[in-house]
């Protein structure tokens, strides 16, 4: 990538400087504007878009597991939140509260949704009766808001966008299988839809979500190594469930508690669009979520023919994918770098001698390969060449997984690899006690990600205090 031809200038080279690099992508992509809030962002139409094809797929798949869309309110009172001793404590840092409801002091503050927990039980309290009202499986699209002391666009910023799915169950066993199951709907979206490989497990003890039993996560490496909590997956088991006295009534008669379930997901998955895919010329998208899949650039437009061979094209492909024809009058050069700066998988060029050829001239993004193809059955061949970008995409991500994934024994390993290499996924030999995980982050400054479903066995002994090994853990640099 270093070697190639540079066709946006104004974009720092990510090997000089990667968060600069990131941050001049989502401006001059047209992602983000910054706001006079501070911490805050302004989604522009361009990211917009990006989010609401997630959206769209998203919800898809939550409704076609027979979840439903629900809305709660924006601010959850004081003495609300406080009914749960370990989740309020966990957010207290990052909690904003309204203390005025215009010039007259409120009788208790409100907090601004930082999560929804708190109000989807109380909810449940008042619906919840009986086994027949079981499961509740519900989802919720809104903004929450954390006071996050620095933010990075879409990363960190003190409001985001998110979906938030809370769900109650009969017995322990079909609340963790929920869990499991959104777990595996994010890992499975992030790798066909969004070409990043992603490592599935769960958290340990220490850095498991404010209240839940379990916490289960799926993480991905980044270009720089740096590795990114891309969706979560919690287990409450029936804590919150007797914090609200949410009962109901089983099949013998008796009252008993539910169990329960969040998961979620949220707009820091565009940052992790750009960090896994993004190059030195701009945004690389992954087709299914692109608000502009083709872009058609006519050549020599001005030429009798041109512009309409090239709208026929648009209308042709307009059936299977979301295509956009540019006949404005910049040069096609500006075309093709603005196009390629805003990472629009498919470039389609047509000219006079193309028109003529019965042929056109189709470039793929994450590669920048140049094509020839018959203007008969384009349907099919644009198809194709979508799909061949998004396994490449994702061959490249997970190449780049690969090779910065190490096995380490020893914790010097871990800096050797560290200071000669640069980041990366380190998989070490824990045995269980925080203490040692503590010691692991001071020691090398990589911090525990996931407790991998699928475990190796690197070796016997804890890497870092020498007795028996309990599991395979990923350490990394985390955003």
């Amino acid at each position: 990538m270093a070697g190639e031809k540079k066709m946006v200038s104004s974009i720092t080279s990510m090997e000089d400087d990667f968060a600069r690099w990131y941050t001049d992508i989502c401006t001059k992509a047209d992602l983000i504007d910054y706001s006079s809030v501070r911490g805050c962002m302004i989604i522009r139409p361009y990211g917009y878009a990006i989010w609401e094809n997630i959206q769209k797929i998203l919800d898809g798949k939550f409704k076609a597991t027979g979840h439903e869309n629900v809305y709660m309110p924006l601010f959850i009172p004081e003495s609300l939140l406080q009914k749960e001793k370990d989740h309020v404590e966990g957010f207290a840092p990052e909690v904003a509260w309204v203390t005025h409801g215009g010039s007259e002091p409120l009788p208790e503050r409100l907090c601004v949704r930082p999560t929804s927990e708190t109000l989807f039980c109380e909810h449940y309290a008042n619906i919840i009766k009986s086994y027949r009202d079981l499961p509740k499986l519900y989802n919720q699209w809104c903004s929450v808001v954390r006071w996050e002391k620095t933010t990075r666009p879409f990363l960190r910023s003190r409001e985001f966008l998110w979906q938030e799915g809370h769900t109650m169950h009969a017995t322990p066993e079909e609340a963790i299988e929920e869990t499991e199951r959104m777990l595996n709907i994010y890992a499975d979206f992030h790798e066909h839809d969004l070409a990043i490989p992603v490592v599935k497990g769960r958290k340990t003890e220490s850095d498991k979500f404010a209240g839940a039993e379990a916490t289960y996560a799926i993480e991905a490496l980044m270009h720089d190594g740096k590795s990114l909590q891309a969706g979560t997956s919690h287990y409450f088991g029936d804590g919150f469930a007797r914090a609200f006295d949410i009962k109901y009534t089983d099949r013998e008669n008796k009252l008993v508690y539910p169990y329960q379930t969040s998961w979620g997901v949220t707009t820091r998955m565009i940052g992790g669009i750009i960090m896994t895919h993004g190059d030195d010329n701009g945004l690389v998208l992954p087709p299914a979520v692109a608000p502009v899949q083709v872009v058609i650039v006519p050549v020599a437009q001005h030429k009798e023919g041109v512009l309409e061979a090239a709208g026929a094209l648009r209308d042709r492909l307009a059936g299977v994918c979301r295509v956009k024809l540019d006949d404005s009058d910049n040069s096609p050069g500006w075309k093709y770098a603005e196009y390629e700066m805003k990472g629009v998988p498919l470039r389609i060029e047509l000219g006079p001698r193309d028109i003529e050829a019965g042929q056109c001239v189709i470039v793929t993004r994450h590669n920048r390969e140049k094509t020839t193809a018959p203007i008969e059955g384009i349907e099919e061949t644009v198809l194709a060449k979508l799909e061949e970008v998004r396994a490449g995409m994702y061959a490249r991500a997970l190449e780049n997984r690969e090779s910065r994934t190490y096995a380490c024994r020893t914790l010097d390993e871990v800096k050797s690899i560290r200071a000669e290499r640069g980041d990366g996924f380190f998989k070490l030999m824990w045995c269980g006690d925080p203490e040692c995980e503590d010691k692991i982050k001071e020691e090398t400054g990589v911090t525990s990600r996931c407790i991998p479903f699928e475990q190796e066995h690197i070796d016997d002994k804890c890497v870092c205090c020498g007795r028996p090994a309990q599991q395979m853990v990923y350490f990394a640099v985390a955003y």
